[in-house]
């Protein structure tokens, strides 16, 4: 059996126009994030400028993410990257880093029997904090893509960040998404996957699950997925009460516009801003299914959406209130 599921090809591994641009002075260092579970490694930009700038601290979507957005050979993209470097240009510093147990980070894995949804979470406090401790940084805005829209929302509370950015994140439990992506499999294997999503959903762990669903419901995975059940991201966002911007692609197939509409539902004083042609990895692409999964490892050096880049640089900029 062959289900195709993108979330899971993230979580397993297997989460026109902006260009970067080529003559901004800054700072380029490789830093690390000191963690109580290990080191993580990342790249921190920094524009040359007289006072303090405000730097973005970009989390990664689902799987053995690095800093670059980039998975093997599951994701080719380079779309955090770009999107850093067409930051700068701004004047917008940023810190990105290659997630526990991918890249330079791949020593930090923790084991999967004990790894928790929440250790993500704290990694990106023990970011914030290492950029709050950093003088020349005016304002800390937290990026969080894809499943780290989830992390960073949650992370940006915990460590009291200055402004919080969701790209393309989950509006609905990702309960209700795997739901959702279920019901689309075919008919003869509807109920074995539901099944057992309600067991874990219930907080049960499953035994004997088949070969074929073991991607999906592997015994190590369990304990995170059902770590991840807790955290609902429209109770979560609504507990900031800092300046929020939402955005959303309209050709994005892995997270449809509604999940942004939920999110902004949810949080009276978000920014809701959805760019038209952009896809899941921020970049153009059609609604055609294969066309625009083609994106994914084949287009490395494609811009990501200018759009995308001019909200994030307002939002990032505009004074707070």
């Amino acid at each position: 059996m062959k289900i195709f599921l993108l979330f899971f090809l993230a979580v397993c591994g297997v989460n026109c126009a902006a260009k970067p641009p080529v003559d901004t002075v800054v700072s380029i260092t490789n830093t690390t994030i000191f963690t109580s579970t290990g080191s993580l490694f990342g790249s921190l930009s920094v524009p040359i400028a007289e006072g303090k700038v405000p730097i973005v601290l970009i989390i990664a979507g689902s799987g053995p993410t690095d800093r670059n957005g980039n998975s093997g050979r599951a994701l080719n993209t380079n779309c955090y990257k770009i999107l850093a470097d067409s930051l700068l240009k701004y004047g917008i510093a940023s810190l990105r880093y290659d997630k526990r147990g991918a890249a330079e980070s791949a020593a930090s894995v923790i084991d999967p029997v004990s790894f928790r949804f929440i250790n993500y979470v704290n990694d990106a406090v023990d970011a914030i904090k290492l950029l709050k401790a950093d003088n020349r940084f005016s304002q800390i805005v937290v990026i969080g893509h894809s499943e780290g829209s989830l992390v960073g929302m949650i992370a940006a509370k915990m460590a009291s960040a200055d402004k919080y950015v969701s790209i393309a994140g989950a509006g609905f439990p990702i309960q209700d998404v795997l739901r959702k992506q279920f019901m689309a499999q075919p008919e003869a294997y509807q109920a074995m996957l539901l099944t057992r999503l309600d067991t874990l959903v219930a907080g049960k762990l499953l035994t004997n699950v088949p070969a074929e669903l073991n991607a999906i419901f592997n015994p190590m995975l369990q304990p995170y997925l059902m770590n991840w059940f807790t955290y609902i991201p429209a109770t979560e966002i609504a507990k900031l009460n800092i300046p929020v911007l939402i955005l959303n692609g309209t050709t994005d197939i892995q997270v449809g516009v509604e999940q942004a509409n939920n999110l902004h539902k949810a949080c009276k004083q978000s920014k809701l801003v959805i760019v038209n042609g952009m896809n899941h990895l921020l970049k153009e692409a059609p609604l055609d299914r294969q066309k625009n999964l083609a994106t994914y490892t084949n287009a490395p050096n494609a811009p990501i959406k200018t759009e995308l880049v001019q909200a994030i640089k307002n939002f990032v900029k505009a004074t707070k209130k």
